[in-house]
């Protein structure tokens, strides 16, 4: 690539708006790559722009680093990515995105109860303990997350908050 067509760090920060120290760190978990010139400095590819908005895009909406890292690592590396392949990647996360609205929705919808309990009083907590459902799990707070098995081995067996 002709020196012409490549970017500083500096030029990809400015271009990007994102800080120089972002663009360090998206480079050390993979997420963007660069070449050293002679004199070991920085040289982005203009298609470098490109990832980055994706990434930036991506956090915005809750997408994990480590699974933005995967999409990209399935871009081309011997063209610029182009619009099917930006759009193969976000098909994949269709479905977690989907999730994620149902549940930001249910929030939006219990929150007026959920504030008005302040949690202080979990038996009438519509939101994240309607009819009392978290006392059959024992005593202690409870979290907002879906249970998960327990990752130790328990007597009695628990899920979520009281697997600790």
């Amino acid at each position: 690539m002709s020196a012409n067509m490549e970017l500083t760090v500096g030029q990809l920060a400015s271009r990007s708006g994102v800080a120089v120290s972002a663009l360090h760190f998206y480079e050390s978990r993979g997420l963007i790559s660069s070449r050293r010139t002679a004199g070991n400095q920085r040289r982005f590819s203009r298609d470098t722009l490109r990832r980055i908005a994706f990434i930036r895009v991506s956090q915005r909406v809750g997408i994990p680093l480590r699974a933005i890292q995967d999409a990209l690592s399935a871009l081309p590396d011997e063209r610029t990515p182009n619009r099917d392949d930006w759009a193969r990647l976000s098909a994949a996360w269709q479905s977690e995105l989907d999730d994620r609205i149902k549940q930001l929705q249910l929030l939006r919808d219990g929150l007026s109860d959920c504030i008005g309990c302040g949690c202080l009083s979990l038996d009438r907590c519509a939101l994240i303990n309607p009819d009392d459902k978290a006392a059959a799990g024992g005593p202690g707070s409870r979290l907002m997350l879906p249970p998960r098995e327990c990752s130790v081995d328990c007597d009695p067996p628990r899920t979520g908050a009281a697997c600790a």
